[in-house]
Order: C-alpha cells, then structure tokens, then sequence
C-alpha cells in the first residue's frame, strides 16, 4: 500500500549512508520506469524549474516511482514555493529541493513548508499520499512530513553571504551549491570553473560537512565525469545527484549519431 510510504533517501541519511539521485525534465512517467529498472538509484529528482508540466504529472511521477525501491525528490522555484512543495509532497514526492532562495527568511519558510501543523504550514489536504481520507491530517501523516528531506540551493550570493546562518536553520537536511546561478550573481556568466566559484563551492561544501547537513554534487556533463566525482569525494561528499535525462539523450546522440555520420561520409 503507498499511503506515506517510506522515504529510502531519509532512511540513506539516518544510516549514514551514500545516495544517489538522478535529475529528470521529463514528467512523463516511463521515464522514472526505466531508471527504476537500472536498480542503481536511490531517488529520481524531477527538476519542475525547467520544462513545463501539470498537477496531474506529479500523481503520475509519484505513482511510477512507487513500483520500486526509489525515493522521490521535485526541485522548486522560489515562488510560489510553500503551494509547490506542498501539492508535490500529497502527490508522493517524498523530498524537496528549493531553488532560488536568497535570504534566511525564505529557507525558514522552505522549511515550514513541508512540515505539518503546528510546527509547519502543512495542512490536511486529502492528497493520495495521505489515502485521499485514510490518513488525513493524522499523526502518521505528521511524521511523513517530519521525513521529507529539505534540500536548499545556495545559488545566490545574498544567501552565499549568510551561510552560516543557513547552516544553523533547523530543518534544513541537504544543501547544494549551484555553480551556474552563483557564476551569474557575480558577473562571471557560465564561468563556473572560475576560482572565486570554485572557493565558494567548497567553502559551501566544508561548512556543511562542520554543521552536520549532507552536501549534494551534481555532476552532469560526460566530460571529465570520474575525474568531477573524485574531485567532490576527496572534498568528503558522499551524495550525489548524476546526470540528466536530456543530458544523457544529448550526449547519446552526439556519440552513436556521430559515429553513423562518419561511416556513411566514408562511403
């Protein structure tokens, strides 16, 4: 039964353990299918901010997702935050990544967001995850929240410049510094490598390894993949989000496209 199932990427946390997420655009739920059957994911993030979709995709994200053994994580925009992350969680998204957030006060309010009445502003809202009647607004539903994974993108330099205060919110479970957002705040446009981007990333890293929150890499380009990924362990990260769905279909095409072009330019 998937009323308020179990969160796999929390329980990963508690334990102390590695994860690794995979990023998606597609809201089509084949596609949460087929990584399933990889059986090497822990948690498919939908990445809402960057392709569009409906209310309905959500269920139909969450219902694929619970056909195996994978956590569910929708990365947000910054507005309307609590009504997004709210409407994802009663459609069985189990965790939340926020984007865009560039003060204190918005993560405090990104985190009562997902947690539930009266500690939060979550409610009774007769979504499926809660059997539409079966458990709503019930203490089970009360610890569901408790469970979903708060994960913050320290992206802009306004919230850059208050990090130890981010890292001292409670509630606060994961944080992911984004390269290309933080470049842009300083004038450094797709200057991601840059070495005032690259001491901001680690700084970022270290301080949440300091406050006992887990720091997220993502590592998405094909190029230099092994070589990023042993960058950020020998930094101490232990969760990973890897790869893109139209990352990954554009780097297919670039290699067996490419290859059947220079053999037919052959003949």
């Amino acid at each position: 039964m998937s009323v308020l199932r179990r969160n796999k990427l929390r329980e990963l946390l508690k334990e102390g353990k590695p994860t690794i997420g995979t990023h998606i655009l597609s809201s089509w739920p084949g596609t949460v299918e087929v990584i399933g059957h990889s059986g090497v994911v822990d948690y498919v993030e939908f990445m809402s901010t960057y392709a569009p979709y409906e209310l309905y995709s959500l269920d139909n994200l969450g219902m694929a997702s619970e056909l195996f053994d994978m956590s569910t994580m929708i990365k947000i925009d910054a507005e309307p935050k609590t009504y997004l992350a709210q409407r994802a969680i009663g459609a069985g998204f189990q965790n939340v990544l926020f984007a865009d957030l560039r003060t204190v006060k918005d993560v405090e309010e990104a985190v009562r967001a997902v947690r539930a009445e009266p500690r939060g502003w979550n409610g009774c809202s007769m979504h499926r995850i809660e059997g539409y009647l079966l458990e709503c607004g019930s203490e089970k539903f009360v610890r569901y929240c408790d469970d979903v994974v708060v994960a913050v993108m320290v992206e802009k330099k306004s919230l850059y410049d208050r990090l130890e205060d981010v890292m001292n919110t409670d509630g606060v479970d994961m944080i992911q510094f984004g390269l290309y957002d933080f470049s842009m705040t300083l004038g450094l446009w797709g200057q991601t490598k840059h070495p005032k981007v690259r001491e901001a990333e680690e700084k970022t890293i270290k301080m949440a390894l300091k406050y006992g929150k887990h720091p997220r890499a993502e590592v998405d380009s094909m190029d230099g993949f092994e070589e990023a990924v042993k960058r950020y362990i020998d930094l101490g990260v232990r969760d990973f989000c890897v790869g893109t769905d139209v990352g990954i279909l554009f780097e297919s095409m670039k290699k067996y496209a490419g290859i059947t072009r220079e053999a037919l330019e052959k003949t």
